[in-house]
């Protein structure tokens, strides 16, 4: 008779434990808080360096400090203090997230909702900062969402670690076979974190400096000013355009994911092509020409009827025509390939650009100060009386000579047209469109009208089937700019269609055909539909 031995306890298999489970989660919170900073920085970079949570804490905390902790600072590390302040935050947030990857393998999601705390801290330094904008918050909220994800996903790695290696087996591969995912998500989640974050602190640093750059510059004098704005150019009424646009509400439409970073030092321009001479201008040399102000409004061709992507501004800068003079245009060209130092290129047509009647610059200013870094810093093109697709390169490095039929700028060969000359708009600013007014009671229906380079002699509004009516016109500097307009209307009870049509210098009258942006811009009177009661 046979019997089966029943193993000992030295015979049985012993679950294996891991040796401090907590200070592996604790890792796992570090790399939770170097994927935010990652994200969020990526996320900054790519809204041209603004909202980084880095930058906005540090900046908060130096706000914020007592003088007598900025002078300790200062005495212990001297020019080094801003240094210190982040091996000091790095120190501190590295403490805290540490402890949330703690708390979350014990007692999730509280420490997923430490991490939103600290997040929620950061979103406050950066939307509280100066000049902040609407987007700002938005890289720190990616980069919470990012960090919570890789926390709970590397945790869970740990507790399938964990759960294996307390499971009694006579092999070791299960929980060696855990072991090695957990290491594996670690380890790939913290170069990531390091790759993505580095490149973009350094991107952002490169933006740093251009910023820094842009500050030290002092525009020189212009040799030609442009007119003063006359004081009838800008009518009192609540709600109208202002005649000037300041900078920070310039329209933006570009190609550039992230804006271009470019230390004036190292800019350079290339005239090139069906040119006698190639010509090189260097920064130091521009501004040691004679400089010409000019005020022009430039619109976008994607701008619908009644839209808002038009500006008016003052633009400093040299004529394009000089330049292209010294490089001696030869025959046969008819287009000039303007290049941008993010790819982007432009086809304007040569005749507009050597026309003395137009003026076309390569600009370094805009409303008094140097180009700000979305619009073209440290060099631009302003073209009045073209779209800014065939015309307006911003950040532009190249001029090529050449003919429309040997080249195409970046937006030809996407459907849009060749050529673009700006069409005759109007727009009605107030009323807007849905609005209540008192029956009985005056109103000022008022706007602007537009045809660079050939200007608006008259704007006319109709109220429902009326007759068109003649507005008042304000002043310009000149044909380049807009023009304010406003017409009194005491409006009877009902609901009521304002349309507005502008007459330009020309005797051209705005047509009524409604066209869409593209291929050459959109056309049709601008209409909105009001309330009296």
């Amino acid at each position: 008779m046979s019997t089966t031995a029943t193993p000992t306890a030295e015979q049985a298999p012993t679950p294996t434990r891991i040796r401090r489970p907590a200070l592996l989660a604790a890792v796992c919170g570090v790399i939770a808080i170097a994927a935010f900073l990652a994200v969020a920085e990526f996320g900054a970079l790519l809204l041209g360096g603004a909202g980084s949570p880095l930058v906005a804490v540090g900046s908060a905390v130096i706000d914020l400090a007592p003088p007598a902790a900025k002078d300790v600072m200062v005495g212990l590390f001297g020019t080094g203090d801003k240094i210190a302040l982040f091996v000091l935050m790095a120190v501190i947030t590295a403490a805290v997230s540490a402890g949330a990857g703690v708390l979350e393998r014990a007692r999730p999601p509280f420490g997923a909702l430490v991490l939103a705390a600290g997040a929620v801290l950061a979103l406050v330094a950066v939307t509280t900062r100066s000049g902040s904008g609407t987007w700002d918050g938005a890289p720190t909220v990616l980069g919470v969402a990012a960090a919570i994800v890789v926390l709970r996903v590397l945790l869970r790695r740990l507790r399938r670690w964990e759960a294996a290696a307390a499971v009694p087996s006579a092999s070791p591969r299960p929980a060696a076979t855990e072991r090695r995912a957990f290491l594996v998500w670690s380890a790939t989640a913290a170069a990531a974190a390091i790759v993505l974050g580095g490149a973009s602190r350094a991107g952002t640093a490169a933006m740093q400096a251009a910023a820094a750059a842009r500050r030290a510059v002092r525009l020189p004098r212009a040799a030609t000013t442009a007119p003063a704005v006359p004081s009838g150019a800008s009518l009192d009424v609540d709600g109208i355009t202002p005649y000037v646009t300041p900078n920070t509400d310039f329209y933006r439409i570009d190609t550039a994911l992230r804006v271009p970073s470019i230390d004036p030092a190292d800019w350079t321009l290339r005239i090139h092509g069906a040119v006698d001479r190639e010509v090189e201008l260097t920064w130091d040399e521009l501004l040691a020409l004679p400089l010409q102000e000019h005020m022009a409004t430039l619109s976008c061709v994607s701008n619908e009827v009644g839209g808002d992507l038009i500006g008016n501004a003052l633009w400093l800068g040299y004529p394009i025509r000089e330049l292209l003079a010294r490089a001696g245009v030869q025959d046969g060209a008819d287009m000039v390939l303007s290049r941008s130092i993010d790819g982007f290129s432009a086809g304007t047509p040569l005749d507009v650009l050597q026309d003395e009647g137009t003026a076309a610059l390569l600009a370094i200013g805009m409303n008094g100060e140097p180009l700000p870094a979305e619009h073209g810093f440290p060099v631009r093109m302003v073209v009045p009386g073209l779209f800014g697709y065939v015309s307006a390169t911003k950040w532009v490095t190249e001029l090529e000579v050449t003919r429309f039929a040997d080249a195409q700028g970046y937006w030809t060969p996407r459907g849009w047209s060749e050529r673009g000359p700006v069409k005759l708009e109007s727009r009605i600013d107030t009323p807007r469109g849905g609005t209540s007014l008192t029956a009985g009671q005056q109103v000022a229906v008022a706007g602007v009208a537009w045809q660079p380079h050939t200007g608006v002699k008259a704007v006319q509004v109709r109220f429902d089937d009326g007759e068109w009516q003649d507005a008042e016109l304000a002043d310009s500097v000149s044909a380049d700019t807009w023009r304010q307009w406003v017409l009194r209307w005491t409006p009877e009870a009902g609901s009521h269609t304002i349309r507005v049509r502008a007459v330009s210098a020309d005797g051209q009258v705005q047509t009524s055909v409604e066209r869409q942006p593209a291929p050459n811009g959109a056309t049709g009177w601008h209409t909105v539909q009001v309330s009296a009661g």
